[in-house]
């Protein structure tokens, strides 16, 4: 179990998120950072899903209960126990009474906190996700709080390790590769054209050519871009279509708006792109103030990159059994 001692808005519990339910207006929700989450419950033996603390607003404190083995993922900076810098995606472990702090990360917008069996929140709609705008899932439906205690679910095959257990290389450095480097501070995003980009005529090149800056108006829902406006060369008047993440409208005011992990799960304004899945990551670590510019992809493109991505999880999770089997037969 653990309490928590210090916190902000919005940070809450997430996992994977829970898709199946946009028929009925339910947002799939689910870590902003996916990868990050995946890759600390690989580590530590979870199941992928398993649910986890997303910390946005620093700093973050919390204490430990009962004996835990844990990892740090997703933002980069060194997360303390007890005042001790400890290595980001690793296992570690914790006793009672011992408190965990998370400062303000460098760069990134996101840190994730996976722990041994996961947190025991009751599952709704298959996941223990929190729906802030439905108030349901995760901790009671709402941003975590002082105070606040939460237990650990069924351990799996997690095992407690020694504070140097095992590690992986964080995913924009094993990954560097396949995921284009920042140039200048510039964000790369690679998209692929959607359903109405025609409508947009020059200016659709003017989407993919200039630099946008993501808005103080941004949020789980959705980034809204600052930038020179696009706008359709014609009136259209659109029915309501489905969304998903990823999805890139361009509203009246002509500021494009990428929706994100709480996606609104209908609307109308036209479509322009639409982010490769395996981007949204990169887009979830993004601040406010950010500056990035779309990259044209394709299909195939997404396609390899979905799979360099299995591959690297798929590394990391074989390692870590490898290493887990080791320690077993030491003991």
């Amino acid at each position: 179990m653990i309490q928590i001692i210090e916190t902000g808005s919005f940070n809450t519990v997430q996992d994977l998120g829970r898709p199946g339910y946009r028929d009925i207006g339910v947002s799939a929700s689910g870590a902003m950072d996916p990868l990050a989450v995946k890759i600390g419950n690989v580590l530590i033996g979870n199941d992928e899903g398993a649910a986890a603390i997303e910390v946005q607003t620093f700093p973050f404190k919390l204490r430990f209960e009962t004996d835990s083995v844990f990892a740090v993922t997703g933002a980069d900076g060194h997360p303390t126990l007890d005042g001790r810098e400890l290595l980001p995606w690793c296992t570690h472990v914790a006793e009672p009474g011992q408190i965990l702090e998370l400062r303000q990360p460098p760069k990134l917008a996101r840190a994730y906190i996976v722990f041994g069996g996961g947190l025991d929140v009751p599952v709704l709609m298959g996941s223990r996700s929190t729906a802030l705008r439905g108030g349901f899932g995760g901790n009671a439906g709402r941003s975590l709080a002082r105070g606040d205690k939460i237990g650990f679910a069924t351990v799996s095959d997690a095992l407690p390790l020694p504070p140097s257990g095992i590690a992986a290389v964080e995913p924009a450095v094993a990954l560097r590769d396949v995921f284009p480097a920042v140039i200048d501070g510039v964000l790369p995003i690679r998209a692929i054209v959607a359903g109405e980009h025609e409508l947009f005529a020059s200016d659709g090149d003017a989407f993919w050519g200039q630099t946008w800056r993501i808005s103080s108006s941004s949020d789980r829902t959705g980034y809204r871009l600052s930038g020179e406006p696009i706008k359709p060369s014609a009136t259209v008047e659109m029915r309501s279509y489905g969304i998903v993440p990823g999805v890139i409208q361009v509203p009246p005011g002509g500021e494009p708006i990428i929706q994100m992990s709480d996606a609104n799960t209908a609307g109308g304004y036209p479509k322009i792109a639409g982010v490769i899945e395996c981007d949204l990551w990169r887009l979830g670590q993004a601040r406010i103030g950010s500056r990035l510019r779309f990259v044209r992809s394709t299909h195939a493109e997404a396609r390899a990159v979905e799979q360099a991505v299995a591959r690297y999880v798929a590394d990391v999770r074989r390692t870590s059994q490898m290493v887990k089997r080791a320690l077993k037969a030491m003991a």
